[in-house]
């Protein structure tokens, strides 16, 4: 099993930014998936964005744009750049990693992120 630890939410304006960290804590072999899901209250968890240990990204179409993944292979990280933000962006946010070797997952405990109109 994998300890994912989150920084970095909080509260700003919409309009605002904010930049949010994971960081595993052991290294990762194998082709891996990391990226971060968030869920609003009453809703679904859902994907915001992930990338891949090969270097490959997806987005959520809401964040398109506006939000930018980012991995350290080394480091074991991954951030997430938010710009823009808007209001309905307020959710726990969690860090997720996929092991495709063993198909494990993990995640993070969450982070907070409200955004205000």
């Amino acid at each position: 099993q994998v300890q994912l630890r989150e920084s970095g939410g909080g509260w700003v304006q919409a309009g605002g930014s904010l930049r949010l960290s994971c960081a595993a804590s052991r290294s990762i072999f194998g082709f891996n998936i990391m990226g971060w899901y968030r869920q609003a209250p009453g809703k679904q968890r859902e994907l915001v964005a992930t990338a891949t240990s090969g270097g490959s990204t997806n987005y959520a179409d809401s964040v398109k744009g506006r939000f930018t993944i980012s991995r350290d292979n080394a480091q074991n990280t991954v951030d997430l750049q938010m710009n823009s933000l808007k209001p309905e962006d307020t959710a726990v946010y969690y860090c997720y990693l996929h092991r495709v070797p063993t198909m494990s997952s993990d995640w993070g405990q969450g982070t907070q992120v409200t955004v205000s109109s």
